[in-house]
């Protein structure tokens, strides 16, 4: 079966637009997001079995997700947190996760505040609510007891969990792995790498950067996610978030990490079974897993006959 996936020109990929955004905004947290409102389609198009759920964050505001079951006849070994990118809605991300299921992995896809279903509009630190209101659901979910857990954040969805999850150790021990697929580590150098592609805005890229947020890029709070064994996917034709950008992130975190280099573009990883399936890898030993020997992949650990 294709996956249903869509590329998008997120906020610092149109340099253009961003330069006008950022002198009529002064840096304000909305120029993160990206959001559509509406469903265009729901799983039953990629032949899934799902259920539409409902989250209240903690202010109130009424949350839309889909539930994805393991494939019936399949057993079940874990659940996978899926926190997409920061353009679309989550029928767009779709893509990241729709092939989970077929493997056992029971799959719960939020939509931010202000996106497809969601009520609401998505700022910081607004949207953090989110974030624990989806950890909320997990916990008091039946099928989801006595079953590993597992993080997947794609682009902004990985850089908002890693900033909550420092914030909150206790709720980054629930998770058996992480997985993060095109995190950026800041999104001040994720705004100049776009203002430097264009020829007007290059010459101001380093004022303008400095409007863009900064204080809750994931570079900052990685250092302190040290229990699960993390998985970094990133392609090095990455046109969004360039490749020396996410390895700075890998570089940060704690141990046990790996550096699973990759090609196409941004957030695309799973499009390709060759990744699908070194996640899976990952999965079934988090901890022993150290990548393929392609792309000058970075092991995080010494092969044993080496000490």
């Amino acid at each position: 079966m294709k996956p249903i996936t869509r590329t998008f020109s997120e906020a610092w990929r149109r340099p253009l637009g961003l330069l006008l955004v950022l002198l009529s905004l002064g840096g304000c947290s909305s120029l993160l997001f990206y959001p559509e409102p509406g469903q265009p389609f729901t799983p039953e198009k990629a032949k899934l079995q799902y259920r539409d759920v409902t989250l209240t964050a903690a202010d109130g505001t009424r949350l839309h997700g889909w539930w994805l079951p393991a494939k019936p006849g399949v057993e079940v070994k874990g659940t996978v947190l899926h926190l997409h990118g920061n353009g679309g809605n989550l029928a767009w991300h779709l893509g990241g996760s729709w092939w989970l299921p077929e493997q056992g992995y029971q799959v719960l896809l939020l939509d931010y505040r202000g996106y497809g279903l969601s009520e609401g509009k998505p700022e910081l630190p607004e949207v953090y609510q989110d974030i624990a209101a989806a950890l909320d659901w997990l916990d008091k979910a039946p099928e989801v007891q006595g079953k590993p857990q597992i993080l997947l954040g794609q682009s902004l969805g990985g850089s908002m969990a890693i900033h909550y999850l420092a914030e909150h150790p206790r709720q980054a021990e629930r998770f058996k792995a992480m997985v993060f697929d095109g995190v950026p580590a800041s999104y001040r150098q994720v705004g100049r790498f776009a203002l430097s592609n264009s020829w007007m805005t290059w010459p101001l890229q380093v004022p303008l950067s400095w409007l863009v947020p900064d204080g809750d890029s994931a570079i900052h709070s990685i250092a302190r996610i040290k229990t699960p064994p993390k998985l970094f996917f990133h392609s090095i034709d990455d046109p969004i978030v360039p490749l020396a950008n996410g390895i700075q992130l890998y570089q940060a975190a704690p141990p046990p990490r790996v550096l699973q280099l990759t090609r196409g573009g941004h957030v695309q990883t799973f499009a390709d079974k060759t990744w699908r399936q070194v996640m899976l890898r990952f999965l079934d030993d988090p901890s022993r897993f150290n990548g393929l020997r392609r792309l000058a992949e970075v092991p995080n650990y010494p092969d044993e006959k080496s000490q």
